[in-house]
């Protein structure tokens, strides 16, 4: 029997009882910098003025376009499996208030 070697690069990931629960978001903000991507994942509830970041990621632009390529194509594979999702590619915003101060001069 041939002794199998250990894969290169593998990695274990371990998911603790409470994280796996997850967060139910239906908002994501996105903003950035030169040097970073922030994601508010955040959850609105119909007629209720006020809504929470529920979790924030904050990640390099390099791992925010590897995000990107992961995510087009897991919605394809998804829609290969399961029909294309429907909607619109143009959602509405909802007005935002991050309550900040008014400028004046």
């Amino acid at each position: 029997m041939a002794e199998q070697k250990p894969k290169q690069n593998q990695l274990n990931i371990e998911l603790s009882e409470d994280v796996s629960e997850g967060i139910y978001s239906n908002l994501a903000v996105i903003a950035h910098s030169d040097s970073e991507f922030v994601l508010d994942f955040i959850r609105v509830v119909p007629n209720v003025p006020k809504a929470k970041v529920k979790s924030r990621i904050i990640m390099t632009p390099q791992h925010a376009k590897r995000l990107l390529a992961a995510l087009k194509d897991n919605v394809q594979k998804y829609e290969n499996q399961f029909g294309e999702i429907g909607g619109s590619n143009e959602f509405p915003f909802p007005q935002m208030n991050f309550n900040t101060p008014k400028a004046e001069a």
